[in-house]
């Protein structure tokens, strides 16, 4: 992404708005012209009664002209889950609670700079010690120069994963793969040729199939603890209503019985895995994750996906399937000067290497 060429200084305006219905849906998409997480995921959002995280929409204006806009939301940050609670802090943090930061095609650092600041104000009116800007790529790097400078402090986020889909076929992408990963999938592949596992691919969800989804979801997010959103069930029924084109669902029922789901995005030649949900029993057995991924694949190559796009977290078996891990960033602020010692300790102890030996591998090799 190219940052625009910064223009004389310039007055902007901002404001925050607390719904994006507030807010014409064309200027947002001028804003963000490309995002998968469009104007209609973020009013899936704020539709959707999160328990934890209150939303706001920070605007900037040059004139009357909406130059820049980005989401926010009101957090305890996610560390407690480390010292099992012992520290919490109120944060108020630029992107959304799930995948990647984004602030449009063209950030310039005026339009950086004063969302920032409007930022400051907000999180003095609510008592929140912590900003942050969650998960940016580095093609932000240029325009958060303005943050640094602010005494934000850069600190590794866990890592996306991403493949590219540059083969034809399933037998050509297992020839990618190294020989023991190839006969290791193979083998596990073989193992469900005797039972009866029934793969589709709907735009929604009936509510008998929703209710039996959301519990293999749950299932997932009490074990896979480091995710800290729990996403409510009304979300999986409005995105299909709010975006029926980019909404997609993966199901696979084993004897009947739903065993394995998948909630993705779809925009244009990309696919983006955002949640999964397993009933873990069979799970294990007949080694569905592997499963889901081959169908999942095959399904992509028929309908031109280029891009697979498969979120944090579950680093081995994405390392082992050759996906790539595309580094982002936590820029974090104390705005009481006091607590800013303690967050730059915080942030050599918290390394994500250091909780993951995948990631500290990659890291090595970055």
């Amino acid at each position: 992404m190219k940052v625009a060429r910064q223009a004389p200084k310039r007055f902007l305006r901002t404001k925050i708005v607390r719904k994006i219905q507030h807010i014409d849906p064309h200027q947002w998409k001028k804003i963000f012209p490309s995002v998968a997480e469009n104007y209609y995921f973020l009013k899936t959002l704020d539709e959707s009664s999160f328990e934890q995280f209150d939303f706001y929409y920070v605007l900037v204006y040059d004139k009357k002209e909406l130059v820049g806009a980005a989401p926010c939301f009101v957090m305890n940050y996610a560390i407690k889950k480390v010292f099992h609670n012992i520290f919490s802090l109120k944060a108020l943090v630029c992107g959304i609670p799930m995948g990647q930061g984004h602030l449009g095609n063209t950030p310039s650092l005026d339009v950086v700079e004063a969302i920032e600041m409007r930022m400051e104000r907000l999180a003095c009116k609510i008592k929140a010690p912590l900003l942050a800007f969650k998960d940016f790529d580095n093609s932000y790097d240029e325009a958060f120069k303005i943050l640094l400078a602010k005494d934000y402090l850069k600190i590794d986020s866990l890592p996306m994963t991403r493949q590219e889909l540059d083969f034809k076929n399933f037998e050509e992408f297992l020839n990618k793969l190294s020989s023991a990963t190839r006969y290791d999938f193979r083998r596990k592949l073989k193992k469900v040729t005797d039972v009866k596992i029934e793969f589709s691919a709907p735009k929604q969800l009936d509510d008998k199939t929703l209710d039996e989804a959301y519990e293999l979801y749950l299932q997932a997010v009490e074990i896979h603890h480091r995710n800290f959103e729990t996403v409510p069930k009304q979300f999986f029924k409005l995105i299909a209503q709010n975006m029926p084109q980019e909404t997609q669902f993966f199901l696979w029922k084993l004897n009947g019985r739903l065993v394995a789901f998948s909630f993705c995005l779809v925009l244009n030649d990309l696919l983006l895995d955002y949640y999964l949900g397993f009933d873990y029993t069979p799970a294990h057995e007949y080694h569905l994750y592997f499963v889901k991924f081959k169908d999942m694949l095959e399904w992509c190559l028929k309908h031109k996906i280029k891009t697979y796009e498969f979120g944090a977290t579950g680093y081995e078996p994405k390392r082992r399937l050759k996906f790539e891990m595309v580094p982002v960033y936590l820029y974090v602020k104390a705005r009481p000067k006091i607590l800013r010692p303690v967050i730059k300790l915080l942030s050599k102890v918290l390394k994500i290497e250091n909780f993951d030996p995948i990631l500290k591998q990659w890291k090595k090799s970055h």
